[in-house]
């Protein structure tokens, strides 16, 4: 794999460059934060009116033989006091709910302590709602629904905050969302660093080597320890493991610190340091824990945490709607392709997606079962530069398969990928793992996004063979990313289906 000359670090910087692009960097830190908690906010609210709309039936009319909801609230208080009730219980919930800590990364925490908290705040916010109650002389509330209301309450939050549990720990485990750390430093602390994050992946780190320093020895070799090489080689290293985020573990300059500060801003990383070893510059940073280290942030990474929000919210909603219309399309191509030649209805190819990832790939058979043992003999036929294969009269397509690519109705399948998680209605293409051993280390840069159904290239040089033309494309994605960029590639591509521009 080709390798790219590492520059200099220029050692130019206004003197309070570093203070300003932290706060501001930190503020995305939040963001990220808020919109988790916000999320897990309105699934607490969510439980709590469903244990309302349940203490309301059950409650009521096992207890009071009422039969309907008209009748309980001509009978007791007016409904301006129960909805004043209800508020002052959710808030009291909500409010109890972060004190105890249960929307920050509750992932650090044990199970049967995040149940225990969740428990203890549901009772707490009952006996707030029964104070108040009591003290605004609510006589005609039932104490049956109120019993219930908290009982269905803790019950149904409880399941809640497993629920989020169970599924962030299935992504962090698969590899979704999970950052990726390299450890600087192989001293005693690093190594049980290292071994937290190893052994435990809820807390959403994936391992992927030490790094140590140009001026140092290392002692990772010896102790058979993964290294990955120096400090001075991070930046083709971010490149190639997808790093996210450098925790220093053994002290370096401050010279050393400046200039890794200064690369993680050029390429979106996040530095974290044990506290006590920068006090000068780290004395107003908040401390926080990765597992059972404090940790302070010397950068933090600038993420368009509300663009990337609406992004995946969109990808969702507009995925699930076009599987749901195209059910009869679907039923249809799948008879066709059945009937035109021997084979199965679908092709899965294993792609590499975000960070490396490997998944497989959904689409519509559109060549003949033996495509791949065939391509080598066609190898000479490539009309493509670079290392993409790509032939405009291929043999190897069946008629069936010709008409479906004509309007790429062959990747319909490939809305369930983006379902789950694993694609993007708008990326780079996702390579073929043959393809990506020939990568150049700049070449990665588009593994760092989720790829997509469509993109820059298929709306604007589909039929252009050269590979450098497409890797361009890709990558001026990636930098210029917007939510707005997405919906212009959308709209293209409706243009582009439409015409039957595709092969």
């Amino acid at each position: 794999m080709a390798t790219i000359s590492l520059g200099n670090l220029s050692k130019a910087r206004p003197a309070n460059s570093r203070a300003t692009g932290t706060a501001t960097l930190i503020s995305a830190r939040h963001l990220r934060s808020s919109l988790t908690s916000s999320l897990m906010m309105a699934t607490d609210i969510a439980a709590v009116m469903l244990a309302l709309y349940l203490s309301v039936h059950i409650g009521l009319a096992r207890f009071l033989e009422t039969r309907s909801l008209h009748s309980v609230l001509s009978s007791a208080e007016p409904l301006s006091w129960q909805a004043g009730y209800l508020a002052c219980y959710l808030a009291a919930l909500l409010l109890v709910s972060r004190h105890q800590g249960l929307y920050g990364h509750t992932l650090s925490y044990s199970v049967l302590y995040e149940q225990r908290k969740t428990v203890q705040s549901g009772l707490i916010a009952g006996l707030l709602l029964c104070g108040a109650i009591y003290t605004t002389h609510g006589g005609a509330v039932s104490r049956a629904v109120v019993l219930c209301l908290i009982i269905f309450s803790t019950l149904f939050t409880c399941i809640a905050h497993g629920a989020w549990r169970f599924i962030m720990v299935r992504r962090f485990e698969q590899g979704i969302d999970a950052r990726n750390v390299v450890i600087v430093g192989a001293s005693g602390l690093a190594i049980a660093l290292q071994r937290q994050l190893s052994r435990d992946r809820h807390l959403g780190r994936a391992f992927k080597g030490f790094v140590h320093l140009a001026e140092m020895p290392s002692d990772t070799v010896s102790q058979g320890l993964p290294s990955l090489g120096t400090l001075d080689q991070i930046r083709s290293l971010a490149r190639q493991h997808f790093i996210d985020e450098i925790i220093i573990a053994q002290p370096c300059s401050l010279d050393t610190v400046r200039d890794l500060i200064d690369v993680a801003r050029e390429m979106s990383l996040e530095i974290l340091v044990i506290p006590g070893f920068y006090d000068g510059i780290t004395q107003e940073a908040p401390i926080e824990y990765v597992g059972d280290f404090p940790v302070v942030a010397l950068h933090c990474r600038d993420e368009k945490v509300i663009g990337h929000f609406f992004k995946r919210a969109s990808d969702i909603a507009l995925a699930a709607l076009a599987l749901l219309l195209s059910m009869p399309l679907l039923l249809a191509i799948a008879i066709a392709v059945r009937l035109d030649s021997p084979g199965p209805v679908f092709y899965v190819s294993p792609r590499v997606g975000k960070k490396g990832r490997i998944f497989r790939c959904v689409k519509f058979r559109t060549m003949v079962v033996d495509a791949e043992k065939r391509k080598q003999a066609l190898a000479a036929m490539n009309e493509r530069t670079g290392i993409l294969f790509k032939m405009r009269n291929d043999p190897r397509i069946t008629r069936v398969g010709a008409y479906l690519r004509k309007y790429s109705l062959d990747e319909i399948p490939q809305f369930f990928n983006v379902l789950r998680g694993q694609m993007s209605l708008v990326g780079p293409r996702p390579p073929l793992a043959s393809e990506v051993e020939q990568y150049e280390i700049e070449h990665f840069r588009r593994l760092e996004v989720l790829p997509g159904l469509t993109g820059l290239w298929q709306v604007r040089a589909r039929q252009d063979p050269s590979f450098e033309r497409y890797v361009a494309l890709d990558l001026a994605y990636v930098e210029n990313w917007s939510f707005w960029l997405d919906l212009k590639i959308l709209i293209r591509t409706t243009e582009v289906i439409m015409r039957g521009t595709g092969s």
